[in-house]
């Protein structure tokens, strides 16, 4: 087996009490049968055996296989078997290979795009976090020891290659990142043409789709886009019918590399960069939308560490009952102070964090190349929401000799409480699928959130 990771995780080593959040609180941990059969047998004859008994229960959902049980947790949301010195007594007395998978890989999530293990890593961990956001080479990819992709055995399988959709991933993916990383074009400028990609690519490379069948006479169509008008805002590039002597597949496979190579083009870029810039939109929908998704969290949440972020977050933009236009006022200032003050550093965080989202999440889970786009942006646009908010940002921006290791650490709690409490949970999943909408109106509320980045 082959593995590779972004720097950041092969540096990765888990600080255990030292962490200011432990990933033993917090979360919800599933057991896989087999794991739980052999926790069984080792505690067996022992004190734990009544504890293991009466703290890890079916799964309430039904479910079998990996989420057969479910570990119990304390009152105060800490896992049950968290020590008096905030370690795990099951790994301490028996070991890892007790551990449920969630409970030995994280924060590293494994994903195998064909005979590769990919390792990346979840920002829900601070000292992940802190070390994919301030790194210069956070992101540089390298091959790592087999030991340090744990358990292997439960990465995803992306890339299996016998569809078009995944078969192509790889290549996709890859222009995405080249993409992100065009430091010469504003960050926003670089999300806004992803999404005109994703737009682009979107009527033949989709889930399911047969443009790349080499049977003539079918056509492809994408189910969500059948009826759909035209998006009001084309695309840079006109396809032109494919020479007649091409196959079908042929034909398809070229217009991909068409579109994937105009995206690469300097002039393009500059292009949607000036679109962009000149497409004048208001605020206060954007700060709406960010406000209401942590709203709902709030009332998820049990996390002292969360709640009290949240609600400082709140009061610096004016409280409960601010009006979005206002907050958006307020929040439209200190971006623009902050990237004068440290507006490479900031780019970094933002840079990173939409590289790791693209390794973490592989873009074959959405249901479209360009919903994969939205969610990233909406990702983005929440925490770039509550690191502006964040008390230790406001009191930079009134001293502005305030060292930028405040800054870092701001930020490192933002993107690390949104990975944890927000990002994953299924009411924010939902949420963004019902704002994504289908189609066209996709990319229009995409434009939305790319300004308010």
């Amino acid at each position: 087996m082959t593995a590779s990771a972004p720097r950041y995780m092969a540096r990765f080593r888990c600080i255990a009490e030292a962490c200011e959040d432990t990933c033993c609180a917090g979360l919800t941990v599933p057991i896989s049968e087999s794991r739980w059969s052999l926790l069984r047998q080792k505690v067996a004859g022992t004190p734990d055996e009544a504890n293991v008994a009466a703290l890890i229960k079916p799964n309430p959902d039904g479910a079998t296989g990996q989420q057969a049980g479910i570990l119990g947790k304390r009152a105060d949301g800490h896992c049950a078997f968290l020590d008096e010195a905030k370690l795990c007594s099951l790994q301490r007395r028996y070991g890892e290979a007790v551990l449920p998978d969630g409970c030995s890989v994280f924060p590293r999530v494994l994903t195998r795009w064909g005979a590769q293990v990919e390792m990346a890593g979840s920002l829900a961990c601070p000292e992940t976090a802190r070390l994919c956001l301030l790194a210069e080479d956070a992101l540089v990819r390298e091959p790592v020891p087999e030991e340090q992709a744990l358990r292997p055995q439960v990465a995803r399988q992306v890339a299996a290659g016998d569809d078009a959709w995944t078969a192509h991933a790889d290549t996709v993916r890859e222009a995405m990142l080249r993409l992100l990383q065009r430091r010469e074009v504003p960050f926003a400028a670089r999300l806004y043409a992803l999404g005109r990609m994703a737009l682009d690519l979107g009527d033949f490379y989709f889930p399911g789709t047969t443009a790349f069948a080499s049977a003539a006479g079918e056509e492809s169509r994408h189910p969500s886009a059948s009826d759909a008008s035209e998006p009001e805002v084309r695309g840079p590039m006109t396809d032109s019918a494919p020479d007649a002597s091409e196959t079908r597949a042929e034909a398809a496979e070229a217009r991909l590399a068409r579109v994937l190579r105009e995206y690469e083009s300097t002039d393009t870029l500059a292009s949607l960069s000036a679109q962009l810039e000149a497409l004048e939109l208001p605020g206060g929908p954007w700060a709406g939308i960010c406000g209401a998704v942590l709203r709902s969290r709030e009332a998820a949440v049990s996390s002292p560490r969360f709640l009290s972020l949240m609600s400082a977050v709140r009061a610096s933009y004016g409280g409960a009952d601010t009006h979005p236009d206002q907050a958006w006022e307020l929040h439209a200032a200190r971006r623009s102070a902050l990237e004068s003050l440290h507006g490479e550093r900031v780019h970094q965080y933002f840079l990173h964090h939409a590289l790791n989202h693209f390794l973490r999440h592989p873009f074959t889970e959405a249901e479209s190349l360009l919903n994969a786009v939205f969610l990233l942006v909406l990702r983005a646009s929440v925490v770039r929401w509550v690191l502006l908010g964040h008390p230790a940002v406001v009191a930079l921006l009134e001293a502005p000799g305030t060292p930028e290791a405040a800054l870092d650490d701001a930020a490192v709690e933002a993107f690390q409480v949104v990975a944890k409490h927000v990002e994953q949970a299924p009411s924010f999943l939902d949420f963004a699928k019902g704002l994504a909408g289908e189609g066209p109106e996709t990319f229009a509320r995409l434009l939305i959130l790319v300004k308010g980045l």
